[in-house]
């Protein structure tokens, strides 16, 4: 179900956005979609639902914070879209996953396409140094509800930012915030 979810997730909200924005290149849309369909935004949808609350999870996963996992919310709200859409049919599963999206792509429409901390770093270093930023772990271990890493992001010769998740690439993502927010206030000073 998961799988089929995200398939016609994905496809749903593709052509929305190529109805809201005809002009748009490609590369602009796919950031666009990427956006709406990242695991962060579908888990915030799933909290607004409250999906947490109906995992069936072992005891291990319930012992280590699954019903408030990211993956473990997104994953279930493209299973509920797939199961939809098998069961209803495509105009109801599109009405649904149009719905359900409907803040975010109204925050899209005012604000604009927001890019993560990590492809901002991207640009900013690749500007700057003409390559890639390089993420460290420098330690990972057990955490206080699970496994805890702590990532490091270097370029230029020096570490740019360090952040700490229960994942890698929720480490890599804080680290790259803070990355970004230094090179930015180094430009604006």
């Amino acid at each position: 179900m998961e799988f089929l979810g995200d398939a016609f997730l994905g496809l749903v909200v593709a052509a929305r956005l190529f109805e809201l924005y005809p002009t748009a290149g490609e590369g602009q849309l796919t950031r666009m979609r990427a956006d709406l369909v990242r695991g962060s935004t579908l888990a915030a949808i799933a909290r607004r639902l409250n999906l947490g609350d109906y995992l069936v999870l072992g005891r291990g996963e319930e012992a280590a914070g699954g019903r408030s996992r990211d993956r473990n919310l997104a994953g279930t709200l493209e299973a509920v879209i797939g199961a939809v859409y098998l069961g209803l049919g495509m105009r109801t599963a599109r009405a649904l996953v149009l719905r359900l999206l409907g803040p975010e792509l109204r925050e899209l429409q005012q604000s604009g396409t927001r890019m993560d901390p990590k492809s901002s770093l991207q640009h900013l270093v690749q500007a700057r140094w003409h390559e890639p930023p390089d993420y460290v772990t420098v330690d990972e271990g057990p955490g206080g509800s699970g496994h805890h890493f702590i990532v490091e992001v270097r370029a230029g010769g020096a570490t740019l930012g360090r952040g700490e998740g229960a994942s890698k690439r929720e480490a890599q993502q804080r680290a790259a915030g803070e990355a970004v927010a230094r090179l930015t206030a180094e430009a604006g000073g």
